[in-house]
């Protein structure tokens, strides 16, 4: 059912136009269609991300997206070169070297967008 079709990663800000600065300029996202002043939807791979106002801005405590990519480590370097801090976590069964959560041949990062949403890297 649901499995047939892809997903779409929402996450709320507080302000889109500091938003698009983040996502755009930082993350390297290109713009697929905007709704005015209220969200911008942005390709990501095979599939997209909502960007969207919101009044509930900071209320999610989680992971907020995640994306599967080939080098998390190559990755960490080149958002850190951008000015993107890391977060660090004390976790049962990781290895924390630099910026990587390591937990055998998994390899995983976090870090926050300016709203305070928690984006993952994760090796694919």
């Amino acid at each position: 059912m649901l499995g047939d079709y892809d997903a779409m990663a929402t996450i709320a800000v507080k302000n889109l136009k500091s938003a698009r600065k983040f996502y755009e300029d930082k993350l390297g996202f290109k713009v697929v269609h905007t709704e005015g002043e209220e969200a911008v939807a942005y390709k990501s791979g095979k599939s997209q991300l909502l960007v969207y106002r919101s009044q509930f801005v900071g209320t999610n405590k989680a992971t907020a997206a995640t994306w599967m990519v080939d080098d998390v480590e190559g990755l960490v370097k080149e958002l850190k070169a951008k000015g993107i801090a890391f977060e660090h976590y004390d976790m049962p069964g990781l290895t924390l070297k630099g910026d990587v959560h390591i937990a055998g041949k998994n390899k995983n990062a976090w870090f926050k967008d300016p709203d305070g949403n928690i984006i993952a890297l994760v090796s694919a």
